[in-house]
């Protein structure tokens, strides 16, 4: 396979002005706060209501918790019932960080106002044998010890099956969760899940952690004569949960995890527990940064269900105070941690050989199987994988599942993640019908398939992705830059301006630096090593990095890979800045590294700033061909006024949903050749499930074979939503229903004849086709809709990149 080529894409080269750089002074009087100023702009925070509100979680004003509405009333008033009835409760977690420090949260929340002895207990469903989410067996055994009410944290939305068993046997359950929301409210007493929000709700983003905390904190505000406990003492738990869990850190999840962060740092010094900062002592951690989190607790956490598959304990580990008891569970989960690290390198150094006999070029997802491979750490690799190569990956291993009629049955059980802001849950969502379980989030899913199934799935999924992408997968890798140094600026006063800007991650990424023309010296690597020095077959390259703007180079580390992996020449490198708290000094942490040559070129951002995101009706649409502008909410000024007549004349307005990166490249080359700006101004349509639009084609046809009238097919095609492709196998199922479909002059007559002579299996296959297409289409529509300007804008750079004739016009 060919090297893959980097582009380095500037967020902005627009410089905020003086005066927003003097409005930090109070922020960072000892700095110059031309870093940070530079960076909140480019981040679209602009004013000081906005700035304040950012930094300061003293200034924010965080949403309540009445916010989830009837759903949290009706919790609370279960949950008091419960207390006052002696009934007992339990709680059913999961196993991830997540997982785990919410069902910390309600442990310690709840046993404020149920006993913990008597009332209450916990479920937590072990990785190997029972999987995600609520399952029968585990309902029947707490119905069997008389529990009454199971409160589901960071799982369990669309468990119907599962929640309907509980009621049959008397158990009322309420779901805490931020999963994916059935279409139909599940018959439960309550669900407190913030995907019912708008996306631009505060709340939406928050992971199961802060779901289970905005239900204590409903307890507490309104029963405040109960608790004990200050309800501040959960904040360290819902900071690990919200950034282990990789969420967007924006509105109420930035909140929680600034305060959150605070109530961690302490924890060595005044510790109220003794687990987690025992976990900040092995993992050489302060608990100030949200890297203490998530490359130290979260990891530690997370790897216990990984090579052991029962995490229960963790539960422990985080709310007991006896501090010899959370001294030895903090123990395992580190040697737990140490073996995850060596199987995650074995199974990559698999991974890799296979990935030789693979070809790339023609590959959009990579989809892998060993028997081999232990299924714990499937997900992290998979993550990997799919960095590296700028491709979803899906990790399978084997294993063998006993029915209920003691029939094995040799499953496929995998992890999946996405890059790129690829919809993987509607990805693997649309191979359904050859999948045995699946469930997840739009950038991972977990799923199992029959073993025999694999290989067409794979090229289904492939496809399907393919034919959105386009013919061939784009080699071109395009890494987002937010401020070009040099070595001199590495050090404490840049560092401290960064640190502003946490907790970084989703929604508010660290900070990424592009140092041109440096070199690499006093360069080693060396294997990890256990804590009871053992080594662990994982790599990180020690590094000097220099340039011509200081005489001494600059200390850095390169995680997963070797000093052979670094170029001797002159190179361009991305890193991020860090502080190595045991070591107590500054140092990069480099994220990609190449020669500087012609293949390595620097992108600004306003070379695609001809391209105005119009979708789902967020700017002004063309009414007709006179392109007459419509948006009541337009500002009426001078302005806006010489911008539209501008774009009336300089405008491509692109109305039609692509289903292809293909498509859309034609247009930005059209858009190129005629000098002009393209505004994408397509909207996704109400989605109306593929059955439902199957209902609608058979009632369709039955009243036009009653009638006698015909249809032409742009009439079905605008009824129904949906292409002319889909139509014909939509018209093929009628004919095995029984209707006579004929085409004349431009018409379709559709006439029922009394004969029906076909297999139910034939017109299932029939029906099963045109269901899939309607499907494919919706999921092709809803991406276009949805994915993020910058991806669009990522991918008009690299058909600049590609075309060789092709000019930037703007």
């Amino acid at each position: 396979m060919s090297q893959e080529k980097k582009y380095w894409q500037i967020l902005s080269s627009n410089h905020p002005p003086y005066s927003f750089i003097e409005s930090f002074k109070s922020y960072v009087p000892e700095l110059s706060g031309k870093y940070l100023a530079q960076l909140l702009w480019q981040r679209g925070i602009k004013n000081p209501e906005d700035i304040a509100s950012f930094l300061d979680p003293k200034q924010y004003k965080p949403a309540s918790f009445s916010a989830f509405g009837s759903e949290i009333n009706n919790a609370v008033a279960r949950i008091i019932s419960a207390r006052n009835n002696q009934e007992k409760v339990a709680i059913w977690g999961d196993f991830d960080a997540d997982g785990i420090t919410s069902t910390s949260v309600l442990w310690d929340g709840l046993g404020e106002f149920l006993d913990k002895i008597d009332q209450l207990t916990y479920y937590i469903p072990n990785r190997f044998t029972e999987s995600h989410g609520l399952n029968f067996s585990g309902i029947e055994r707490l119905a069997k010890k008389n529990y009454s009410l199971i409160i589901t944290c960071d799982t369990g939305s669309t468990n119907i099956a599962e929640i309907e068993y509980a009621n049959s046997l008397g158990i009322d359950i309420i779901v805490t969760d931020h999963h994916t929301i059935p279409t139909k409210r599940p018959p439960l007493f309550a669900i407190i899940n913030p995907r019912y929000f708008s996306q631009d709700h505060p709340l939406y983003n928050l992971s199961g952690v802060g779901v289970a905390y905005k239900l204590i904190e409903a307890l507490y505000l309104t029963h405040p004569e109960i608790p004990q406990l200050p309800l501040t003492e959960l904040l360290d738990l819902v900071a690990i949960g919200l950034i282990a869990d990789l969420v967007e850190l924006r509105d109420d999840c930035r909140y929680l995890a600034q305060i959150g962060i605070e109530k961690l740092r302490t924890q060595l010094h005044k510790t109220t527990r003794p687990g987690v900062a025992k976990l900040l002592e092995l993992c050489q951690k302060t608990g100030d940064r949200p890297t203490d989190i998530s490359f130290g607790i979260g990891p530690r956490i997370n790897a216990v269900s990984r090579i052991m598959g029962e995490a229960s304990f963790c539960v422990e580990l985080l709310t007991s105070r006896n501090p010899q008891h959370c001294q030895k569970l903090a123990l395992q989960t580190e040697l737990a941690n140490s073996r995850r690290k060596s199987l995650e390198k074995e199974v990559a150094k698999d991974i890799a050989q296979k990935l030789t006999k693979l070809d790339l070029s023609t590959t959009h997802v990579i989809v892998l199987s060993d028997p081999q491979w232990p299924v714990g750490v499937l997900g992290l690799v998979a993550g990997q994988i799919a960095q590296k190569y700028g491709r979803p990956t899906i990790l399978f291993s084997e294993e063998t599942e006993v029915t209920k009629t003691s029939e094995k049955k040799l499953l496929a059980r995998g992890s999946a993640r996405s890059v790129g802001n690829i919809n993987l849950y509607e990805l693997v969502k649309n191979q359904a019908h050859l999948l045995h379980n699946f469930g997840g989030h739009p950038f991972a899913a977990g799923l199992s398939l029959p073993v025999e199934n694999i290989s067409i799935f794979t090229d289904a999924i492939n496809q399907l992705l393919g034919e959105i992408l386009g013919v061939t997968f784009n080699q071109t890798s395009v890494i987002e830059v937010d401020l070009i140094i040099t070595v001199s600026e590495l050090g404490r006063d840049l560092f401290q301006e960064l640190k502003l800007l946490e907790p970084c991650g989703m929604g508010n990424p660290v900070p990424k630096l592009l140092i041109q023309n440096c070199w690499f010296t006093d360069i080693w690597h060396q294997n990890q090593t256990d804590m009871e020095g053992n080594k662990v077959r994982y790599i990180k390259t020690n590094f000097e990095i220099c340039d011509k703007s200081i005489d001494k180079g600059f200390p850095g580390i390169w995680w997963g890979h070797y000093k052979e992996e670094i170029p001797e020449e002159i190179c361009d490198a991305v890193l991020e800045l860090d502080f190595n708290a045991k070591k107590k000094c500054y140092e990069a942490r480099l994220i990609a590294v190449q020669p500087n040559s012609q293949d390595s070129q620097v992108v600004a951002s306003n070379t695609v700033n001809w391209i105005l995101d119009w979708r789902n009706n967020s700017q002004p649409l063309f009414e007709n061909k006179n392109s007459k502008f419509l948006n009541k909410n337009y500002s009426d000024t001078n302005e806006s006024k010489l911008s539209l007549r501008e774009n009336e004349k300089d405008l491509i307005v692109l109305t039609q949903c692509p289903t292809n990166w293909n498509d859309l490249r034609i247009w930005f080359r059209r858009a190129i050749n005629q000098q002009k700006k393209l505004a994408i101004a397509y909207s996704q349509p109400f989605i109306t499930h593929p059955l439902q639009i199957w209902q609608q084609l058979l009632g369709i046809a039955k009243y036009l074979s009653r009638t006698g009238q015909p249809v032409t097919p742009d009439q079905l095609v605008k009824k129904l939503s949906i292409s002319d492709t889909t139509l014909k196998l939509g018209l093929i199922a009628l004919q095995y229903f029984g209707f006579n479909v004929k085409y004349k002059d431009k018409y379709f007559y559709i006439i029922q004849s009394q004969s029906q002579n076909q297999k139910l299996e034939t017109l299932s296959q029939t029906v099963q086709k045109f269901l899939a297409a309607v499907s494919e289409e919706q999921f092709r529509e809803k991406y276009f809709c949805e994915v993020p300007l910058k991806i669009i804008e990522a991918i008009a750079i690299q058909t600049i990149l590609e075309d060789a004739n092709s000019s930037i016009p703007f």
